[in-house]
């Protein structure tokens, strides 16, 4: 059911270029009914602007930045929000290794205006530790106050990448633990790598791996499962 007053819905899901099943991936993303998605891994090489746009239009969402130019990061978005500015990041590369981006922007919904940023966290420790530096940097050169940060960050709680970034925002399925806790891998998940991230200010009022879609459709939609989180962002 679509976000209420005040409320605004953002899911994280990491797509794994659209190789899965993708009536499934489809109809978990409009079950869900974000306002805002996050994705990682989406396509990123031959006509990566059509396949976003394409994927956008089935979810009923539309493609706010990022994609081919970000590393397959991608932002999408219903139509009530409005995007007041974009920034794609390309994070510092390793040599040997992928690169890795964000994707970020600044937009106002249902008179909120915050900041959102998706990302996903390398393979190597360190880089990732590295990495959750520079979007917690970026994220706050945006500007607005309230800021929201989902995407899969390739490690747990405890791990430093994802612990620095809990030291500056509310990791939000601990703050309000709604759904099932893990999301890889796609079937028997047994690790919770993927997460959305919110200021102090912003309510949450529940994240998780929403529980009332059918382990069937997980594990044949992506790489992992999503993390969908509803929030109370203060209006000016």
């Amino acid at each position: 059911m679509p976000a209420g007053t005040g409320e605004i819905r953002v899911m994280s899901y990491n797509v794994r270029s659209l190789r899965d099943d993708r009536d499934a991936l489809v109809r978990i993303v409009r079950h869900c009914a974000p306002d805002l998605l996050c994705v990682q891994e989406a396509p990123r090489f031959l006509r990566w602007r059509h396949a976003a746009a394409e994927f956008a239009r089935e979810c009923g969402l539309v493609v706010i930045t990022g994609g081919g130019t970000a590393a397959g990061q991608l932002l999408l978005g219903d139509l009530r929000v409005r995007v007041r500015r974009t920034h794609d990041v390309l994070l510092p590369r390793t040599p040997g290794l992928r690169q890795r981006a964000m994707v970020a922007a600044v937009v106002e919904v249902g008179g909120a205006e915050f900041a959102v940023a998706g990302t996903r966290l390398g393979l190597d420790a360190a880089e990732r530790a590295g990495h959750a530096e520079v979007v917690l940097r970026r994220l706050a050169e945006l500007g607005p106050e309230h800021r929201v940060l989902a995407g899969d960050f390739g490690e747990p709680a405890g791990r430093p990448g994802w612990d620095r970034l809990a030291g500056e925002l509310r990791d939000g399925y601990v703050v309000a633990p709604q759904g099932s806790e893990f999301t890889a891998p796609r079937r028997d998940p047994g690790r919770r790598l993927d997460g959305v991230f919110a200021s102090e200010d912003i309510e949450v009022l529940g994240c998780g791996v929403p529980d009332d879609i059918g382990d069937a459709d997980y594990a044949a939609a992506a790489e992992h499962r999503p993390v969908l989180a509803t929030l109370r962002v203060p209006v000016a």
